[in-house]
């Protein structure tokens, strides 16, 4: 984990878990965020100033559903009732569906601006980077002290399991102990030689 975070460009096994872009290729998908919110703003701004707020001829076809009323500075308070042929029945600006694009729209907008920097981070592992430091250096010394200590346990009790098993055999010789390994009692009984497991000389 810590050679992946020290060096984000080397091939590592968390490349095949974790896919990341490079630097560049996310500073471009920020770059079209930016760009793409001020598109979304440029087009609410351009429907409030030239469709929204202008008093189109019944003639101007699509652009025409008798919007009246006050210009609109905010939105929800001038949309109208329409009738089922999408013209306004009452005093508004905004018909229903215009103002669910346009919310939408500004919803959109509002979202990419917010969560952009946050998406790029995910998108170039600079989260991901950040998260692995923070657990490499609040987690990991104590995950290795204690490693450290199952380790030197081990050791220990490795060295004592030896150790035992040396004055056994130094005690076996002393005392003149002598065993037959188990395997050996069926090479005597195939060979009728009478076995003996334990003698003390």
């Amino acid at each position: 984990m810590d050679e992946w975070v020290q060096n984000p460009t080397a091939k590592t096994a968390l490349d095949d878990i974790i896919p990341c872009v490079d630097n560049a290729t996310a500073q471009e998908t920020l770059r079209q965020t930016k760009e793409t919110t001020y598109q979304l703003v440029n087009v609410v701004d351009y429907v409030v100033s030239n469709v929204s707020n202008r008093n189109f001829p019944p003639q101007a076809g699509n652009l025409y559903y008798n919007q009246s009323g006050s210009l609109m500075p905010v939105w929800k308070k001038y949309i109208c009732q329409v009738s089922s042929s999408g013209i306004c029945t009452t005093p508004g600006r905004l018909t229903p569906s215009l103002y669910k694009q346009m919310e939408s729209a500004v919803n959109l907008s509002y979202g990419l601006s917010r969560y952009g920097p946050f998406l790029v981070n995910l998108e170039d592992c600079t989260f991901v980077r950040e998260t692995f430091t923070k657990i490499s250096h609040s987690y990991c010394p104590d995950l290795r002290r204690y490693s450290q200590w199952i380790y030197v346990g081990l050791v220990i009790v490795s060295a004592a399991v030896m150790l035992s098993l040396i004055f056994w055999v130094i005690y076996a010789r002393e005392r003149g102990i002598v065993c037959i390994p188990r395997s050996s009692k069926a090479l005597a009984r195939h060979h009728e030689i009478p076995l003996i497991i334990l003698v003390v000389i």
